[in-house]
């Protein structure tokens, strides 16, 4: 694994050097070009520290073939300088995408910086000393927008912890120290089963894992690594075989898209070694399967490594990853008690620049069996997502026009070989203003309907629609699908199931829409991907719209839809193709 990443580190440090401005009136000299936009920016992931973070990490290492490379050092002290001159007086960066004058962004930047910083310091190598000092007076100008500087996200706060007592163990400095326990201070926002706020399997999870290890040892608060350690068990549960992690119903923008287990490698490492814990271990061994490159700024693992070398020794394997399992994540989370108390704390649901997150705890199912994998979900558009080999099902999902848009399902009990899920929405209409309640504007010349009080008017007419949908595994290894549905009457229904874009579409009976989507009326469906294959049946054309208003489909993927109408007691049925040890 170190030879490795030694490799891959030398290979991101040659492309680095690729993408650097060496052209001295160029605004954007020094800075390595980013090559999704053509600017050179600085910040911890396309930015100009991620790749003087591979170039230190190369200088650095006896094992680099760019170990104390004169011209590499060059490079480096310009990328150092580039840094200065792009940090605002203030203190702080602007990453690019967002968040100008970015406290959070800055401190991801500072946690990076920091470690590279400290690498560097060790080496004791003279000609190092213009970059350092570099580095020192960027670290040090960090220092009023980390005392000061507020976040926008559940864990910009972990990574301001974190960015704090790297600047304390650097400067001495006991104000940020305590400025860290404020953040700390608002308690942690983790269900027991080890779920942080964002359901982000893919990006932020990892981030506040590693954000807290760093925050633990640096401000000397060894509980904060009990949450990093629920959530690391949790993500054991939270991959497909083939090392894809489940981002079916994250709450944020990693949600349905490709990650792997490449930000957790650190996390897993460094909790391997503390707990000596042979699953730990496994996964970190997992992890590092998937590394291209040893990481961004903010956790460069190479870096890591080099500052704690016994993290090199990890010996784990995969073997000792479970390959058969059924767990209900958040079973006994008692989430209706804490979304209850929403309405006393003041905020009325709003909330600027983020979101409220209230499907925080909701609950997940995770069903594994060898090279199977399948996905329960509440709270999100799909309600069940499938792997079975190379075959994905990425999303299986409900959409009507009652509230045009899917129907997130809000409760999930367990029955005999599956789930029962239910969802419920209310839709009503309001009265008139009463006149009591009335501004001054509406009885002027022009009376603007935003300067009317709303939250005055009375609720009439509400209707309630509720579905269900029951997903039983049966004794063959496939899966049936029982949705039902009954008031108000003649509302359209839309049943869509999304497959990968690499397999093969086959339908006995459908229609292709306009969009390149199947409306898929009757007989067998089979989607295939090399010998893996699923078929289903339960087609139904009951109405003619080829989408749901509200309802967007995914890009580069394959979508079949069911149209019926309400009420619906309708059953599909999904087999699998014969588990690989049944072909061999």
């Amino acid at each position: 694994m170190y030879r490795q990443l030694v490799e891959s580190n030398d290979r991101a440090a040659e492309r680095g050097m690729t993408r650097q401005m060496l052209d001295a009136e160029n605004r954007y000299y020094g800075g390595t070009i980013d090559p999704s936009t053509g600017v050179a920016w600085v910040n911890h992931t396309t930015g100009t520290p991620t790749d003087m973070c591979f170039w230190g990490a190369a200088l650095s290492n006896p094992d680099s073939k760019y170990y104390r490379d004169e011209a590499l050092l060059e490079r480096l002290r310009l990328a150092s300088e580039f840094v200065l001159r792009q940090q605002h007086h203030d203190g702080s960066i602007s990453p690019g995408w967002t968040n100008y004058h970015s406290p959070p962004d800055t401190a991801f930047v500072v946690v990076g910086y920091s470690q590279l910083y400290q690498l560097l310091d060790q080496q004791g190598w003279a000609p190092l000393k213009p970059v350092l000092d570099n580095m020192r007076l960027f670290l040090e100008r960090t220092i009023p927008v980390m005392l000061t500087g507020g976040c926008h996200t559940p864990n910009h706060r972990w990574v301001l912890c974190a960015a704090l007592g790297f600047l304390h163990e650097i400067f001495g400095i006991e104000a940020a120290v305590q400025r860290a326990e404020q953040w700390l201070a608002e308690g942690i926002d983790i269900t027991p089963d080890g779920e942080w706020t964002e359901r982000s399997n893919g990006i932020y999870n990892a981030v506040s894992d590693i954000m807290l290890i760093h925050a633990a040892r640096l401000l000397d608060r060894p509980e904060l690594l009990e949450p990093v350690r629920l959530n690391l068990r949790m993500m054991v549960y939270l991959v497909h075989p083939a090392g894809e992690i489940v981002t079916d119903y994250s709450g944020r923008q990693d949600l349905g898209s490709i990650h792997d287990l490449s930000s957790y490698y650190l996390p897993y490492a460094i909790l391997a070694r503390l707990d000596e814990d042979p699953i730990f271990a496994g996964m970190a061994a997992w992890a590092d399967s998937t590394l291209t490159d040893p990481g961004v700024c903010s956790v460069n693992a190479l870096v890591r490594l080099l500052l704690e070398p016994e993290l090199q020794q990890i010996d784990g394997t995969t073997d000792a990853l479970p390959v058969q399992y059924e767990v209900l994540i958040n079973e006994h989370f008692v989430r209706e008690n804490y979304v209850s108390q929403m309405e006393n704390v003041g905020h009325h649901g709003q909330i600027s620049h983020s979101r409220m997150h209230t499907d925080f705890g909701a609950p997940v199912a995770r069903i594994r069996d060898e090279e199977t994998s399948v996905t329960v979900m509440t709270e999100v558009p799909p309600f069940f997502a499938l792997r079975h080999g190379r075959v994905r099902l990425l999303a299986v999902q409900l959409a009507s026009y009652f509230n045009p848009g899917y129907i997130p399902m809000q409760r999930m009990t367990r029955v005999p070989q599956g789930y029962q899920l239910t969802g419920e929405q209310k839709k009503g209409y309001y009265g008139p203003v009463p006149t009591g309640d009335l501004p001054a504007s509406a009885s002027s010349a022009i009376s603007p309907w935003y300067l009317l009080p709303h939250q005055s008017r009375a609720l009439t007419h509400e209707q309630t629609f509720r579905v269900g949908a029951e997903v039983v595994q049966t004794e063959s290894g496939g899966w049936t699908m029982h949705l039902t549905g009954e008031e108000p009457q003649d509302i359209m229904m839309q049943l869509s199931f999304v497959f990968g874009s690499e397999g093969e579409l086959s339908c006995e009976d459908g229609i292709e829409a306009s969009d390149g989507s199947i409306l898929w009326r009757g007989g067998k469906l089979r989607y295939s991907c090399g010998e893996d294959w699923l078929e289903m049946d339960g087609g139904e054309m009951g109405h003619l719209s080829a989408s749901v208003r509200e309802a967007k489909m995914p890009e580069k993927c394959k979508v079949v839809l069911v149209n019926f109408m309400t009420p619906f007691d309708k059953t599909l049925n999904i087999t699998l193709s014969p588990s690989l040890e049944k072909k061999d």
